[in-house]
């Protein structure tokens, strides 16, 4: 028997879809884990680079397929089932770390985990944007602003909490904690999801006809056009070199403070590092809502080579700053920029490619965010393990070399309607504002 369809104000649908993305966004907590793994279980720093690298990894590819396959199954069924296996991959990791099995944790954590991440990642973005065609900047920005202050609520309330009054510091049994909490609250959300029952207020572009301008282009097509491989490489880069730092941040102030004061206690340098995360995870929401906004000021383009620049900048001096409050200023300002990316690039693919192929074609350029969950990290935990006192300078050196080339590939893309096949008068009234001639 199928379920009614239970409509909600638009209003109330945001607020479903940024719960939805803070529950998903805790996987940006990932080094508060990492640390307490190393010590615990003996794993290297690359074994947990690579648990990391392969969730990001399948988070992108199963997003990639659910932004294909969303506009046929609409959001509840997907999101449903992406709460589904995200709570599940937190209980099969708690088996995995009860046997001590890293494989199983990989598949676990990383493969069932992260393929529930992706189907509920694209699900609320595209179904926020469908609600709020004429505020798309700010209403994705809150939306992915969610997902980034989920490693917040994480690193400082839910996992501190769980181990301190429930799990004595029992890592397998808080990651069971974990996922019946993260069941209970995303389930019932999931169900009440759904698209407008008929198209929201117009923007000005589409009342003004825009929309129509190569809407007839399949998605195949796009996909396989010079400015989605552009938009997917200046993506990658940005993606790159935050997900790099927010993979290791707490281990990397670890060592800035261990460098800074060598008589620190380890609990202590934990706990700062526990920290950061958290300050961090804020930053990189608010960067999400503050970027989205500024691009639907100043245009999609401008923010990209905004952040792409500025990063360069603070990476930059990040390889050589060894005073741990400016350290994690500085890391705060990439996590403010990362969030950035994610918040600009949805409005993004809806000015160049046209709402009707919105999820199916960012659910693809999701896979710049799998390909680099895979590149970032790995490099990152490499160095840790082979130059451990010198992993700081090269994690940062590599991460300006990346943000450069995002830079320059950036100036080889525009934010105009993307048409591949020539124009007609009709487009050319269109993009004029020109009435078209009525039929009698």
């Amino acid at each position: 028997m199928a379920l009614p369809r239970v409509v909600l104000p638009r209003t109330v649908t945001v607020l479903l879809c940024t719960l939805l993305q803070t529950c998903f966004g805790t996987v940006y907590a990932w080094s508060f884990f990492q640390t307490l793994l190393v010590q615990d279980y003996g794993w290297t720093f690359t074994h947990t680079a690579i648990a990391f690298s392969v969730v990001i990894f399948t988070l992108g590819i199963s997003a990639a397929w659910a932004g294909m396959v969303l506009p046929k199954t609409g959001p509840r069924l997907l999101a449903t089932a992406g709460s589904l296996l995200f709570s599940l991959g937190y209980f099969v990791g708690g088996l995995a770390l009860d046997l001590d099995n890293l494989l199983l944790f990989y598949l676990g954590y990383g493969v069932i985990g992260g393929a529930g991440i992706g189907l509920g990642y694209v699900t609320p973005v595209a179904t926020t944007a469908k609600w709020f065609p004429d505020r798309k900047g700010l209403a994705t920005g809150i939306v992915v602003m969610g997902f980034g202050i989920g490693a917040f609520l994480l690193s400082k309330v839910l996992a501190p909490g769980l181990m301190l009054y429930f799990t004595g510091g029992n890592l397998a049994l808080l990651f069971y904690w974990l996922g019946a909490i993260f069941a209970c609250i995303l389930i019932p959300s999931s169900l009440l999801l759904s698209d407008p029952p008929a198209p929201a207020v117009p923007s000005p572009a589409s009342a003004a006809g825009g929309g129509a301008v190569g809407e007839s282009e399949s998605i195949g097509s796009c996909l396989l056009s010079s400015r989605f491989i552009v938009m997917w490489l200046v993506f990658f880069f940005n993606i790159s070199a935050g997900i790099s730092v927010i993979s290791f941040q707490s281990p990397l102030l670890q060592d800035v403070w261990g460098l800074s004061d060598p008589t620190i206690e380890p609990a202590t340098l934990v706990a700062y590092g526990a920290t950061l995360i958290a300050v961090s995870s804020l930053c990189n929401g608010a960067g999400r809502l503050f970027w989205g906004l500024l691009s639907d000021r100043i245009g999609r383009i401008r923010v990209f080579r905004i952040i792409l620049a500025s990063q360069m900048v603070v990476f930059g001096i990040l390889m050589t700053e060894r005073n741990p409050w400016v350290f994690s200023v500085l890391v705060c300002y990439i996590l403010l920029c990362f969030g950035g990316g994610f918040a600009t690039m949805p409005s993004f693919i809806l000015d160049v490619f046209g709402a009707k192929r919105m999820s199916a074609i960012y659910g693809t350029i999701l896979t710049a965010w799998a390909a680099a969950g895979i590149f970032g990290p790995l490099y990152v935990g490499h160095l840790k393990d082979r130059y451990p006192d010198r992993a700081v300078i090269y994690c940062f050196l590599i991460g300006v070399v990346i943000l450069c080339f995002g830079y320059i590939f950036s100036y080889l893309l525009n934010d105009e309607r993307i048409r591949l096949r020539r124009p007609t008068v009709t487009d050319t009234l269109q993009q004029l504002k020109i009435p078209l001639p009525q039929r009698n």
